[in-house]
């Protein structure tokens, strides 16, 4: 179905002022009829872009006459400007309306080069984003884009240079001053719109609501003080874009603009009709009702689609099977994009052992691209019978795919195919930590890419400790779970065993999770977990990163295993903690900031959980902005590592099978004598 939409223009008013072109207003009263064919009509031009052999559309309609917004090029503010119109999104499919459509202020009549879909006529896959575009949008989206990070598929934003907008809102409107009253973009109803920018205060306001009702005197949506000066020429162009492909057909009703001035209002009672839209019980101009038609012709169609449903399924069973999908009521509760198993299996060419990217605890890690967007993923497929399955499926979904800091591994989306579960995160292209630290001996992590990524996964963890919503735990920390990006900065991933609660609760675990040589010594005795078991394994994993050793290793001589944590506090009584530092290294470090890790990693962990400090506290060390503690030598001195070292203490802590118990590790003498 082509695009139609209907622009009021049977009486074209403008309005000039004298001498003045700044006072520059139009209104249009009537309508015309935009076809498949580029058509030109009063002060109007409309344009129509195709892409993908015609399946994807968008059209273009702008005023075409340039309107002065700013004195100058050089001038430093623009002009006030206000406008108004009527709108109607009809559906033909309830689940597939398009991506909606948008007025927008560009440079030119007209924006050339643009896409349809999610870039709805305004942008395309390279130019979004970028500031040399000079367009500001709003946009009435119809479609939620995980890409975009649109808040749903019903909303209005606020666009300057490209499609994610820098402020949205649900559709909706503020009536006598209530809550939200929800509107639904694709209802088939008329709604006005009012857009209307003040220079003085550089005010943009944004405000949608049914033709019915008064215009509410609360914006729903607001850019204050924000200096749009630089997004504008001279002479700009006014118009509209949509993208519906053939699923829906946007009218624009009515449409008025007014430069430095209070836009017209629009005459409601001259609107026309929306075509295609009848009452049941009218005619359709050839004496027959729209519920007559239904009532003789529906036994026909019933039949007819029925033959048509059993040859189209039997044909399409099979092929259609092997990509089948469960959707269950959890999955619409957490809310992170939803992918088809089809795109996945084409993205990771059929999950090939080419694309693999590592194994671990939760199952296989692919490397995949996603088809028509180009954009790299790492897909975590796990199968049923995972040793953490659904429950930690579940808790990853409901805390990564709301979080978001630029430190944490960002969660894409998921998928559930029969008993197999898929988690689509943002691709690192570097790996893990630990590949750095122990499996590239030509590649070696200078002392100052170090101390950057501790200070990264520190400014994560203080984000899921103490700047969310609610406290989270993550419960594994470690260098393997702490992944690399193209930058070389560092965000922590890998949240299969994070647990949410309250702030102000205790929360308690019934089973030890983690990994021998992190795990905090009294969640062992004790099993509950706090944010200071993170803080524990975050104080090994900097002991780690600073020495280039693992937490526990077996001597080349004996077959005892022997502890960081313990060769590091040995160096420490001694006076040469410097010893501690990856050889590989050299001279080529820091020496105060190797000795503050090392301490910080020390008093991190610390057997008693009292004694270590919060994450706020260690990300002041880390930034200079605090001190150690003066009594910090007498902390670090402890001599019992809660059983950690096997003397002192009778107690042992059962693992899962293939787990070591950490009271059967000693530290022996040859892993300092293995030291700088």
């Amino acid at each position: 179905m082509s695009i139609t939409i209907f622009m009021l223009c049977l009486f074209l008013n403008i309005a000039y002022s004298d001498k003045n072109m700044n006072n520059v207003g139009f209104t249009y009263d009537g309508y015309f009829k935009m076809g498949d064919q580029e058509l030109k009509h009063s002060n109007l031009t409309a344009k129509v872009i195709r892409t993908d052999g015609g399946r994807s559309e968008a059209w273009q309609v702008f005023y075409n006459l340039p309107l002065q917004f700013k004195n100058s090029n050089a001038s430093p503010s623009i002009f006030s400007f206000s406008t108004t119109f009527v709108f109607a999104i009809v559906a033909t499919n309830p689940e597939f309306h398009g991506h909606g459509l948008a007025f927008a202020i560009s440079p030119t009549r007209g924006i050339p080069q643009a896409q349809p879909n999610q870039y709805l006529g305004l942008f395309n896959a390279t130019n979004n984003g970028e500031s040399y575009n000079h367009i500001v949008a709003i946009e009435l989206d119809t479609d939620k884009d995980f890409q975009l990070n649109d808040i749903d598929d019903n909303h209005l934003g606020i666009d300057i240079n490209g499609v994610a907008s820098v402020n949205s809102s649900p559709a909706g409107y503020y009536a006598d001053h209530g809550p939200l009253r929800k509107l639904k973009l694709t209802s088939r109803e008329p709604m006005q719109v009012w857009i209307d920018y003040d220079s003085k205060d550089q005010k943009l306001s944004v405000t949608i609501y049914p033709i019915n009702i008064p215009k509410p005197e609360i914006p729903l949506l607001t850019l204050m003080t924000r200096d749009l000066s630089s997004n504008f020429s001279e002479f700009m162009y006014v118009g509209f874009s949509s993208s519906s492909g053939s699923y829906s057909s946007h009218y624009i009703l009515g449409w008025s603009f007014q430069m430095n001035g209070q836009a017209k209002e629009i005459n409601l009672s001259r609107l026309p009709d929306i075509p295609g839209i009848l009452d049941p019980n009218e005619s359709d101009g050839g004496g027959i009702g729209y519920k007559k038609v239904l009532i003789v012709m529906l036994p026909l169609l019933v039949g007819v689609v029925f033959l048509l449903i059993l040859i189209y399924g039997a044909i399409m069973i099979s092929r259609r099977r092997k990509f089948i999908q469960v959707l269950e009521d959890w999955q619409v509760l957490y809310g992170p994009h939803r992918f088809t198993y089809k795109d996945l299996f084409i993205a990771t060419k059929g999950f090939r052992d080419g694309q693999l990217l590592g194994r671990g605890g939760f199952g296989r890690v692919y490397k995949g691209t996603l088809p028509f967007s180009n954009v790299q993923i790492a897909v975590k497929r796990v199968s049923h019978d995972s040793r953490q399955g659904m429950k930690e499926f579940i808790a990853e979904i409901a805390t990564i795919g709301r979080l978001r800091h630029p430190n944490l591994v960002r969660l894409l989306g998921y998928c559930r195919r029969k008993k197999e579960l898929l988690l689509i995160y943002d691709y690192m292209p570097n790996g893990s930590l630990d590949k750095f630290l122990y499996r590239m001996p030509n590649s070696i992590l200078s002392w100052k890419q170090r101390f950057k990524i501790i200070k990264d996964v520190a400014s994560g963890l203080l984000y899921l400790h103490h700047q969310w919503v609610q406290v989270i735990v993550h419960r594994d920390i470690k260098p393997a779970n702490v992944l690399i990006d193209n930058d070389m900065n560092a965000r922590l991933g890998d949240f299969g065993l994070a647990k949410l609660w309250d702030n102000g609760n205790d929360p308690q675990t019934s089973r030890v999770v983690g990994t021998p040589g992190y795990i905090d010594p009294e969640i062992v005795h004790s099993g509950k977990s706090s944010t200071f078991t993170d803080i524990y394994s975050f104080g090994v994993s900097l002991l780690e990163i600073a020495s280039g050793r693992r937490p526990v290793e077996t001597d080349e001589t004996s077959p005892e295993k022997v502890l960081l944590l313990e060769w590091v506090k040995v160096c420490c009584d001694k006076g040469n903690l410097c010893e501690v530092v990856d050889s590989k290294l050299g001279d080529e470090y820091v020496v105060e900031e190797a000795e503050m890790v090392l301490k910080l990693g020390l008093l991190c962990s610390h057997p008693v959980a009292s004694a270590r400090p919060t994450i706020s506290t260690i990300v002041e060390i880390l930034d200079g902005d605090s001190q150690f503690p003066d009594n910090l030598s007498d902390l670090i001195k402890f001599r019992n590592f809660g059983g950690w070292s096997g003397q002192g203490s009778s107690s042992s802590s059962t693992f899962p099978t293939g787990q070591t118990s950490i009271a059967s590790l000693t530290f022996t003498e040859p892993f300092a004598s293995r030291g700088r």
